[in-house]
């Protein structure tokens, strides 16, 4: 028999299929029951995330409900810095909580030994799900951008104004380069790990890209970002990387033409105008259904669905959202996104 296609790699590879690839960030979660009752046998987010059944059966679990092109790697962003040694918890209704750094000379982190010791099991995850999964699917592995990665540990939890994260680029730079550069280190060699365990594709999350200046979205989220990648590059990864600088607004044409990434991830308000003038047309695009349309479903999602898929009809695309899946989505809503897209023929 011939060998089964990947729909979404190919795409990202710029082979141009006639179909658009489907998956949606935070695909596997809370709106799914099955995912709801997996993960009451983990007394924490963290045991979950560390558990390769639990965390492989997540994986899967949209692939097998929805056949999404790709499935992405059940994990957190925040994995990393458990890993060093921060305390890092998840409380309901609040979020992660971390034993934040007020000062890098305070800060011991793990050795790199212990660090791949303790990210170990996400990597079994890997390997699980890529025997497991249907051989046209693409896997996706995943790390949190450096900027990101940092906020959460000088801020100590995600719902803030990042003010404090920033107030270190102007009064403790040197310290903010010593915790991005140790960040990226341990990304690189995660990212490596989860390549060379079976990973197909890979993709960083600069969740916090917005509210800087274009000179600290040069030095905060490009450099590190370029740094990274081509770090991995040296180390002997050929997958395509994926990156999503959500809130990088009109930075988004520097941060393309600086890191070059095979993809580029697009926020929900992000204008295809735009990026369809400023964004070479060799770089795939992902995105950008807004998720509160998808939460609302009828024909207004449907219409939105079907102006995305035209605006880039003429280049690769990956049909995502803007950001992830909000928990109280309608099923029937993310089944029928998926039919309109698998509808909807490219022109080649």
């Amino acid at each position: 028999m011939p060998e089964k296609r990947k729909l979404l790699l190919d795409t990202i590879q710029g082979k141009n299929p006639n179909r658009v690839p489907v998956w949606m960030m935070r695909q596997a979660g809370r709106h799914l029951p099955e995912y709801r009752e997996l993960r009451s046998r983990a007394s924490s987010f963290l045991e979950f995330c560390y558990s390769p059944s639990l965390a492989t059966e997540a994986t899967l679990q949209p692939i097998r409900r929805y056949g999404m092109d790709g499935a992405i790697l059940f994990a957190d962003i925040l994995l990393v810095l458990d890993a060093l040694g921060l305390s890092v918890r998840f409380e309901e209704g609040v979020g992660p909580i971390i034993d934040r750094i007020e000062e890098m000379k305070s800060f011991r982190p793990a050795s790199q030994s212990a660090v791949a010791s303790r990210l170990s099991p996400v990597i079994e995850t890997v390997g699980r799900v890529k025997d497991k999964l249907d051989p046209a699917s693409t896997l996706i592995g995943f790390a949190g951008a450096p900027w990101t990665v940092a906020i959460y540990a000088i801020e100590g939890q995600g719902k803030t104004d990042k003010s404090l994260a920033r107030l270190w680029a102007y009064k403790k730079s040197s310290e903010l380069s010593e915790l991005v550069d140790i960040l990226i280190e341990v990304t690189v060699d995660y990212l490596a790990a989860q390549a060379e365990a079976g990973a197909d594709v890979l993709m960083l999350f600069e969740s916090w890209a917005s509210d800087l200046s274009p000179d600290l979205f040069q030095c905060l989220v490009i450099e590190p970002t370029l740094k990274l990648t081509t770090k991995l590059r040296g180390r002997g990864v050929t997958q395509p990387i994926i990156c999503f600088p959500r809130g990088a607004g009109t930075m988004i044409q520097q941060f393309v033409d600086e890191v070059n990434p095979d993809c580029l991830g697009l926020d929900t308000m992000s204008n295809p105008d735009f990026v369809n003038r400023n964004i070479n047309q060799k770089i795939c695009l992902q995105g950008h259904l807004d998720p509160l349309a998808l939460l609302s479903g009828g024909e207004k999602m449907i219409e939105t669905i079907e102006a995305l898929l035209q605006k880039y009809k003429h280049r690769s695309h990956i049909f995502n959202l803007g950001h992830g899946v909000i928990p109280q989505t309608p099923i029937e809503n993310v089944q029928e996104t998926v039919r309109q897209v698998r509808a909807f023929k490219r022109i080649e």
